[in-house]
């Protein structure tokens, strides 16, 4: 039975570094696909959106940019790249063009029921392309505690970080 557990958690790993490798990084002169799926590697997560045209992503906020999660909501290319590399996560097989995977991601801004395990950005992102909510990197975190270690460990880490900016923001406006 273990040897069972560890072949299928290993298979779950090569997956999905096997899809991490196939991602396309933008240069600064690329426009993405209408519809692409998006990728930003953070400190020990990678954050998701979806293009949806003129410079713009719809991704979940969640708690990419403070400690308190954000809703479904659309901002500029830079603004969910914060400073990180873009990169396109090709789809070979998607089950709706890319204009129709806009007007699913559309669909839900405003929505505000993140859920790290469940609802995160990477399960909108899936939901939006292939009309199923999932997340590799939930399956990895799940099937490898040490990677679920070390994410909850970065996660918690960009947690305190960002609390310390935000005192450090109240105190310099007082």
């Amino acid at each position: 039975m273990n040897r069972n557990l560890q072949q299928a958690s290993e298979q779950g790993a090569n997956r999905a570094a096997a899809y991490a490798s196939a991602d396309v990084a933008l240069d600064g002169s690329d426009e993405p696909a209408i519809g692409a799926h998006l990728i930003t590697q953070r400190r020990g997560y990678e954050h998701h959106g979806i293009y949806v045209g003129g410079g713009k992503v719809i991704h979940y906020a969640g708690f990419a940019k403070s400690a308190h999660r954000g809703p479904v909501e659309e901002v500029t290319l830079g603004a969910f790249a914060n400073g990180h590399t873009v990169a396109v996560r090709p789809h070979p097989f998607p089950k709706f063009s890319g204009e129709e995977t806009v007007l699913r991601a559309r669909s839900r801004l405003g929505e505000n029921h993140y859920r790290l395990l469940t609802n995160n950005c990477e399960h909108f992102c899936a939901w939006c392309l292939l009309g199923e909510s999932r997340s590799e990197q939930v399956h990895a975190c799940l099937t490898h505690p040490r990677t679920g270690v070390h994410a909850l460990l970065c996660l918690a880490s960009a947690f305190v970080a960002n609390r310390m900016n935000f005192g450090r923001a109240v105190v310099n406006a007082v």
